[in-house]
């Protein structure tokens, strides 16, 4: 492959539900431009883009993969991202780096929640994006259905160049509607007329195209409300502005397992996409967040954004990179604007799938990687030291499903850890908590499908097998009764003796860790044992009498006591403490708290009863709704925590997909009777075991 400059390259991000045939475009273009020999698949275990093992294991595409082709002498980056909600963070990525968007839809399944994503994200992003139908010749398909949902859902600039011709479930053809010809496809040599058949509907789209057009340009306009036709020349021009700024979103449709309609969009994208130099400039920032304007040509001091990271058992780790303007070459010396750190390039590779080409270069634009990166994350730009910006990190959505997990045998546990820190780093949509209170190692991930990747992975790759469990509640437990307590400790053995007695007065009040107070007259406790008191009670207050919770809102005063000359130590004292809180606490009306989270769902509006109702079944109080930019409806609620577990993978089943939500904790609050012996009972019963 030759070296390509910004003007020649066209970066392109497939969007589109999980199953579309997003992956099996890219194999085609593949296939068709030459750059593969033939045609694999996930599920044969021979995709160009889907190679990874739990790819060919689930059929489907799990991580983003760049598979660039040559057309028409320039250089397509094809970004193939997966459309399964699961791997939503592989999928941010992607499109990070795509300038602009290829969605694909089943002309059998129609819109679906990856669909309605993916348009979300190029309307938010104003990014240059054509529609192509896939699966024509599928049973059941529709390219009218399809097209006309697309169209009403999501605005007239969505609009079709190209009608298929299918007869007896096999596409046979496609009709050009702005040149209004027919092309069958056993016989590309020469076109024809336009079926009768579809002589209205062709004419009815031309039109919607020419208005379409027309809108671009002023002297295009009048010339269209004159009545007069635009030549090949405005057509063109009026094209490729109306693609540029989203003003007109072109359908397409094809088949591309067998290879149809697939040289038409690669026609569409040099043609009409814009390439990476016409952007003219983007935006950094230095040190202090000021904005840095740098142009996007190969004149421009060199800055690369690492949008994906790989850690390789047999190369090491592979930083994939976009460069955002200048050129990086083998001998360039580096910096880590984010690390603040220098960094050596050994070689520098172009991405084709699973395989890295080495190359000398990489221009303004293009899409490659570089290895063995010793500081350098994802998120991180790569820039030069006498200009160290940085560019805006990529924001990855926030995983809300957690695990407990331990590794099977002790002897894993720093295996487990190393191997996590190194899934974590290829996947920034992981989170990973060591919880110091419930003692537990708790792992977040966007479902259950992206938690099973990680447990193939710990367990292939890293030779690591784990458990798993749902994650403890933090309950808290705290007394509404006031209640005074002895507390005494004597022990005699031998020569020296142990001697420590107090009274405390245990009593609710507002506070999140214990208050501590004293009140001894007299010089009945010496003052050099007060911190020894308190120091006992604090060390029982994280183990409540109820459940073995943390204990909260409890205010202990010592007020009385007595002391032996001899005998009396710290750690008899502190042991006194311990007794006092043991006969006192379970006396003092002691009650469980349950932890109350603060609750936002998004939704389209139809699903708002469902997860009004379904909050209503968690014990959850709705705090508002209203509707959003996007026309979803927001929902605010207060839910106990216990209900949220799974929440992720209900909301899922509930709404399709389509709903998103985020919670974070808010408060404490009483347990109602019927939850809080529950809990007790359960926690009674692991003391037991243990």
């Amino acid at each position: 492959m030759k070296d390509y400059l910004a003007s020649d390259i066209r970066n392109v991000v497939l969007l589109g539900h999980s199953g579309a045939g997003k992956s099996t475009v890219v194999e085609a273009s593949e296939f068709f431009t030459k750059a593969i020999e033939r045609m694999g698949s996930a599920k044969d275990g021979n995709s160009t883009v889907d190679f990874d093992p739990e790819e060919i294991k689930r059929g489907m595409s799990v991580f983003t993969a760049i598979a660039p082709c040559e057309w028409r002498d320039k250089k397509i980056n094809f970004i193939d991202t997966p459309g399964y909600l699961d791997y939503e963070g592989e999928m941010c990525s992607g499109f990070a780096v795509g300038d602009n968007a290829l969605i694909v839809v089943s002309a059998k399944d129609g819109i679906e929640a990856g669909t309605e994503k993916a348009v979300r994200l190029v309307n938010k992003a104003k990014m240059p994006t054509i529609f192509f139908i896939n699966k024509m010749d599928d049973e059941n398909a529709s390219f009218d259905k399809v097209y006309n949902d697309l169209h009403d859902r999501f605005g007239k600039n969505v609009i079709p160049f190209e009608l298929p011709i299918v007869e007896n479930h096999k596409l046979v053809g496609s009709i050009n509607i702005l040149r209004r010809k027919t092309w069958y496809y056993d016989d590309l040599s020469k076109a024809k007329e336009v079926p009768d058949a579809y002589k209205d509907q062709v004419e009815d789209y031309y039109n919607q195209i020419a208005e379409a057009i027309a809108m671009t340009d002023d002297t295009l306009m009048d010339k269209f409300f004159s009545g007069e036709e635009f030549n090949e020349n405005e057509v063109a021009k009026g094209l490729r502005i109306g693609v540029r700024n989203g003003d007109i979103r072109p359908v397409f449709a094809g088949s591309a397992s067998k290879c149809l309609g697939i040289e038409r969009i690669l026609d569409l994208i040099t043609e009409y996409f814009p390439n990476y130099a016409e952007k003219g400039t983007v935006t950094a920032y230095d040190n202090a967040d000021n904005p840095v304007v740098l142009e996007t040509n190969e004149s421009e001091s060199f800055t690369a954004l690492v949008f994906k990271t790989i850690v390789d058992p047999f190369v090491g780790k592979i930083s994939y990179i976009k460069v955002m303007s200048g050129v990086l070459t083998s001998d360039s010396q580096i910096y880590n604007a984010n690390k603040e750190q220098a960094e050596k390039i050994n070689q520098i590779y172009i991405i084709k799938g699973k395989n890295q080409v080495a190359v000398g270069k990489l221009f303004t634009g293009d899409i490659g990687a570089v290895v063995k990166l010793q500081y350098t994350q994802t998120n991180d730009t790569l820039a030069t030291k006498g200009k160290p910006v940085h560019f805006k990190a990529i924001e990855f959505p926030v995983p809300q499903l957690g695990y407990a997990i331990s590794p099977k045998t002790k002897a894993d546990e720093d295996k487990m850890s190393f191997a996590l820190q190194r899934i974590l780093e290829e996947d920034k949509s992981l989170r990973f908590i060591k919880n110091v209170e419930t003692h537990e190692q708790v792992l977040y991930a966007l479902g259950d499908q992206a938690i099973d990747v990680v447990v193939n992975k710990l367990k292939n790759k890293y030779k690591v097998e784990i458990t798993m469990k749902e994650p403890k509640v933090q309950y808290r437990e705290t007394i509404r009764g006031k209640v005074e307590a002895e507390g005494k400790h004597k022990k005699q053995s031998g020569g020296a003796g142990q001697y420590g007695h107090v009274w405390v007065r245990f009593e609710p009040c507002d506070s999140e860790e214990m208050v501590f107070e004293e009140e001894v007259f007299g010089g009945a406790v010496p003052k050099q044992y007060f911190p020894a008191v308190e120091s006992g009670l604090r060390e029982c207050m994280n183990k409540g009498v109820l459940a073995g919770y943390k204990v909260v809102g409890v205010k202990a005063v010592l007020y009385d006591g007595s002391y032996h000359e001899v005998d009396s130590k710290e750690i008899a004292f502190k042991a006194a403490a311990r007794l006092a809180y043991k006969a006192g606490m379970p006396k003092a009306k002691p009650i469980l708290l349950e932890p109350i989270g603060k609750v936002v769902v998004y939704v389209p509006e139809e699903y708002t009863g469902t997860i009004v109702g379904d909050f209503n079944k968690r014990r959850g109080m709705i705090m508002g709704m209203e509707l959003n930019d996007d026309g979803d409806q927001k929902i605010e609620a207060e839910v106990p925590m216990a209900e949220m577990v799974k929440y992720s993978t209900e909301l899922r089943s509930m709404t399709q997909g389509r709903g998103v939500y985020y919670v974070e904790f808010d408060r404490y609050e009483p347990a109602p009777s019927n939850v809080a012996e529950k809990v007790i009972k359960a926690a009674q019963a692991e003391m037991e075991e243990e």
